[in-house]
């Protein structure tokens, strides 16, 4: 298995964009996280990411906004700014060890969900971490994916307003593409280490 350990930003300006294709389903209450809850908890592997509204003075610091979970196919965008606080059942569900939930540069999230929670998250995989076994050293989530599938996932929405009433389409794609990109990731290294060995 032999990956380019660095990408330039040049390489990758000239790749086709990626898009997530799969179904977005934004959860804003009790009725619908406990439907996105039954549907991913009944799943082994799960993509995780975080977005938190760009505050542009020090002075001013937002809490986590979204949490987005993605499946294969489907990708949840849970709105935690529309709940008080993190409701007991995703609690559970980010505690649940028979759950593996990847993600990257995880202690920024962790960090962001310390904020709203005292749980101890458990089964995370963190991608920054796991692709130095294969010999990548560049830890960014678009130059992972650029030097694995040779295609480019846009930043642009990176600092929109996640705190924004309805998120747009833009914003939802962006946020599911995140959290299943770190799945995609995590999967495909994985089928070609099971077959290396």
């Amino acid at each position: 298995m032999n990956f380019k350990k660095v990408i330039s930003k040049d390489a990758i300006a000239k790749m086709p964009r990626e898009v997530f294709s799969g179904k977005i389903v934004v959860v804003d209450n009790e009725s619908s996280l406990e439907q996105a809850l039954d549907f991913l908890s009944g799943l082994s592997q799960l993509g995780f990411d975080t977005e938190t509204r760009p505050s542009f003075s020090k002075k001013t610091h937002y809490r986590m906004s979204l949490m987005q979970i993605a499946s294969d196919d489907t990708c949840f965008l849970i709105r935690l700014n529309r709940f008080k606080q993190v409701p007991g059942a995703l609690e559970m569900f980010l505690k649940n060890e028979a759950i593996k939930k990847i993600g990257i540069s995880l202690r920024d999230d962790f960090n962001g969900l310390h904020n709203l929670t005292n749980i101890v998250p458990a089964n995370f995989v963190d991608l920054q971490r796991y692709v130095q076994q294969f010999g990548i050293e560049d830890m960014s989530l678009q130059k992972i994916y650029a030097i694995l599938f040779g295609k480019k996932i846009s930043k642009r929405e990176r600092l929109s307003n996640w705190e924004i009433h309805t998120l747009t389409e833009a914003q939802q794609r962006y946020a599911a593409l995140d959290a299943w990109a770190c799945l995609h990731i995590y999967q495909h290294l994985e089928r070609m280490k099971d077959g290396a060995s």
